[in-house]
């Protein structure tokens, strides 16, 4: 994707964060120069390979997984995004703009078949959103019914190649700016993506206040 360097993110920490949080997301490939995108819920392993494993399953009827096959994937997380209104600046000749987080990760998709495999990636899946809580529902494999539902589903993990992260967050506006646009986020509140636009905006200007001061510090 275009990718600006101030709106490049390096610390794969947070781009980790930005998948667990946004864990809906587009698998695209391509056959025959066609694009193919499916929508589906991802389980992030941050542990399998130097970026991470993605896992996933889709319907068996779904003909994507049939061309994963020595083909690089694309898997899109959309993170928090939000309109900024050029009113909002401190400054005065401005344009709107819109403020997001996304992240692309690249890999080869494998299909796993083996059954052991399946039901272990389907316990992460379910374990994921369910959470610990006391009502927390998990598979009971011992029904068979269960496991002849496995076979409508093609269970795939995808070994994170290659990951961008893209946080487009005023990033080249002054920090009165900045300032204004987070004033303006905090005011609204009228989405979880406007809090958490603002709540990063935030966080990011502290960093750069952070670093504008130990570099202060070098030079006295």
């Amino acid at each position: 994707m275009y990718l600006p360097k101030h709106n490049q993110i390096e610390d794969q920490s947070q781009i980790f964060d930005l998948i667990k949080t946004h864990s809906f997301g587009v698998l695209v490939t391509s056959q025959d120069d066609v694009p193919i995108a499916t929508h589906l819920p991802f389980v992030l392993d941050e542990n399998r390979g130097p970026h991470g494993t993605l896992i996933s399953h889709m319907a068996r009827a779904n003909p994507q997984w049939r061309h994963f096959a020595d083909k690089t994937a694309l898997i899109i997380f959309q993170g928090a995004h939000t309109y900024v209104s050029p009113t909002w600046y401190h400054s005065e000749f401005n344009v709107p703009t819109w403020n997001y987080a996304i992240v692309h990760a690249y890999g080869a998709a494998r299909v796993i078949e083996h059954t052991t495999e399946v039901t272990e990636r389907l316990d992460q899946l379910v374990a994921q959103y369910e959470g610990n809580g006391p009502n927390a529902w998990s598979v009971p494999w011992e029904d068979e019914r269960y496991g002849k539902l496995t076979g409508g589903v093609v269970t795939f993990e995808i070994e994170i190649s290659r990951l961008e992260g893209k946080w487009k967050i005023s990033q080249n506006k002054s920090h009165a700016d900045q300032q204004g646009v987070i004033e303006h986020l905090q005011q609204a509140t009228t989405s979880a993506d406007v809090v958490e636009m603002a709540a990063m905006m935030c966080h990011h200007l502290k960093q750069c206040h952070h670093l504008k001061q130990e570099e202060e510090k070098e030079n006295v």
